[in-house]
Formats: structure tokens, C-alpha cells, sequence
């Protein structure tokens, strides 16, 4: 930085915060670190007594920090996300949508890996809604240098490392399963559950229906939810390797195609999901999504919900931080995937 007279500091970039006091009406910063002088500030700057202004030297090859900033978002910036103007070297995007939100995690990191830079983001392969904070971005410096403005650009890509999916998949069809609920002997509690949860993504529930139990019912009950057109089946209870649980069989024998059955996580290990020659997903919730306040399914439905098709991949890398530790009130989620 260098010292200037404030009659020559026009266009120069300020290096400290500068404060105005006006008696009995206002004391604090007047013009803020980083602020790029304009002719109108001059006079304000020297009823402040700032006769002399420490600045930046702007040499060629230098970027301000809100224009770096700029170029920062560009590299974020997708379809379905709004973003705020620059300030401070600052710029925040933000949801324009409800959706799935998704990062590309190498790309991300990559540039983060550079000096002076730093692209901020939520969790990816989480629910968001309109509105949401999504990611912010700056450079650490007042003024950065032109080449690393380059090597982020270069590490970033030829596509926005962000990604915003709407809500595409509306209806949904229910399998209840168990002899018990088919005949009244208890009250089908799961349902009401696995229902809420899908209306909270924009999915209505249109029929649901009780096989009973064994393979061959629960096929034909799933058969019966396939022909009512929804673009998800879901099937509760019987997910365990007890010898009457019948759904996992039953899924398989309705024809899907079996992606996973069970999953690194807890509480959901024996979740089970599939899909049909159509795309449309089915799903065997376990118990556990009937009481617990977030399981596996909460972590899948919004990627089902945006019609994302999921691969055992996307299920193996849930066993980091896939461990409910039962915080209360519970926000399971927002530990390892930052809902």
C-alpha cells in the first residue's frame, strides 16, 4: 500500500475503513476496506479530515476484490439460483427454486486449493428451498492478481460447479405390507409417516394399498400401484432378514430392478431401493422411518423427488457421516449432509 494525497486517490482502492463522526447524529464508517474512490467522495472524505488516504497500488495485472468476486459467482452461477450484488469482495447465491441442490465436490475442491480463494457452499444432494443460502464467494485479498482469477477458472471448468434440480416427480403410490395391518389388528401408523414426507416435496400420495403378507401378495399389491401411474412406489415394513419379511422378495418379484438393498446408514440400514423399465422407482422403507425423526429416506427422497436415478455408488459414500447420534430435537441430516 501507499500513501496519496485524497485529491489524487479517484479510482484507487481504500485499505482501511474509514469512520465519520457527526455530532449527536452519527458515528461509524463512513466508506468501507476495499472501497474504490469515487470524485464525489473526495469532499466528504476531507470534511473528514483525511487529507492523505492509504491505497493499494493498482498495477497492471491486479483485480479489485468485487470484480474478482464477480468472476468467482460466474463459476457457480446455474439455472434456478439468484444471486446478490457484490459487496465487500462478497457475493451470495441463493435458491431460486425449492429443489436438489448438488456440487460438484473435485471441481470445488480444486479451486479451494488455490491461494486468495474461496468458494463457500451447503452440502450437496440436499433439499433446499427458495430462498436458501446456497454459496458465497470472495477472495481473501482487497486486489488479487489477474493469473489466479485464471488458474480458478481453469480449475472450475468449462460448467458451473453448482447445480439446482426442481421437484419433477408429483405423485406416489403406497404399499403397506404385514398381515397385522391387513386385518386391523393395529393401527396402520407407518402410512401417515411415509405420506407427510412425501407431500413435504410437492408428492401426492394416490392410493395405498394392503397386501398382506408373502411375496406373491406383495408383488401384486405393488402391480396394482404401478397401474395408477405414480412416479413412486413405496413399500413399508417387512425390511429385515427375518423369514416372513416378504417385501424385499415381493419387490423383486413385481420386476425392479434391485440398485441396493441395505445402506450404510443408521438408522436405514435395510433400505431398499429399485426401479422398472419405465425409470419409476420403488422403495422398501424399513421400520425405523416410521418413529425416528430422519433416516436413510430423508437422505434419498429428495434426489427420487428430482428424478435423479441413484447408483449403489451414491449409497457408499453415505457411510461417512451416516451415523445418527440422536441429537435432539433431531437435525440428523444437517450433520453430514448440511440440510
Amino acid at each position: 500500500m501507499k500513501l496519496i494525497r485524497t485529491e489524487d486517490a479517484v479510482g484507487h482502492v481504500l485499505c482501511h475503513d474509514m469512520t465519520q463522526i457527526i455530532k449527536d447524529t452519527y458515528k461509524g464508517p463512513r466508506f468501507r476496506k476495499g472501497h474504490v474512490v469515487q470524485p464525489e467522495d473526495i469532499p466528504v472524505l476531507l470534511s473528514m479530515g483525511k487529507e492523505h488516504l492509504y491505497v493499494w497500488e493498482m498495477e497492471p495485472g491486479m483485480v479489485h476484490e468485487n470484480d474478482a468476486a464477480e468472476r468467482l459467482c460466474a463459476l457457480c452461477l446455474n439455472e434456478h439460483m439468484e444471486r446478490s450484488q457484490a459487496s465487500e469482495g462478497k457475493i451470495e447465491i441463493t435458491a431460486g427454486c425449492d429443489g436438489l441442490f448438488r456440487v460438484d465436490s473435485a471441481r470445488l475442491t480444486a479451486l479451494n486449493s488455490l491461494d486468495e480463494i474461496m468458494v463457500a457452499t451447503r452440502h450437496g444432494n440436499t433439499a433446499v428451498r427458495k430462498g436458501d443460502k446456497l454459496a458465497g464467494t470472495r477472495v481473501i485479498p482487497l486486489i488479487i492478481r489477474e493469473e489466479q482469477l485464471r488458474a480458478a477458472e481453469s480449475a472450475a471448468g468449462d460448467r458451473p460447479l453448482l447445480e439446482l434440480l426442481p421437484f419433477v416427480k408429483k405423485t406416489a403410490a403406497i404399499v403397506a405390507t404385514g398381515s397385522e395391518v391387513l386385518t386391523g389388528r393395529i393401527q396402520d401408523t407407518f402410512t401417515p409417516v411415509v405420506r407427510d414426507k412425501l407431500a413435504s416435496y410437492g408428492m401426492e400420495t394416490l392410493e395405498v394399498f394392503y397386501s398382506g403378507d408373502g411375496v406373491e401378495n406383495v408383488a401384486a399389491a405393488i402391480a396394482k400401484a404401478r397401474a395408477t401411474g405414480a412416479d413412486l412406489i413405496c413399500c413399508t415394513g417387512g425390511m429385515s432378514v427375518d423369514p416372513d419379511d416378504n417385501t424385499p422378495g415381493g419387490i423383486k418379484a413385481s420386476g425392479a430392478r434391485i440398485v441396493t438393498y441395505g445402506a450404510p446408514v443408521l438408522p436405514g440400514a435395510m433400505f431398499l431401493l429399485g426401479y422398472y423399465d419405465d425409470g419409476t422407482a420403488v422403495c422398501g422403507l424399513p421400520g425405523c422411518v416410521m418413529y425416528a425423526g430422519a433416516t436413510i429416506f430423508d437422505l434419498a427422497l429428495p434426489r427420487l423427488a428430482a428424478g435423479v436415478e441413484m447408483t449403489r455408488a451414491d449409497f457408499a459414500v453415505m457411510g461417512e457421516g451416516g451415523l445418527c447420534l440422536g441429537c435432539k430435537p433431531c437435525h440428523w441430516p444437517a450433520c453430514p449432509f448440511g440440510k
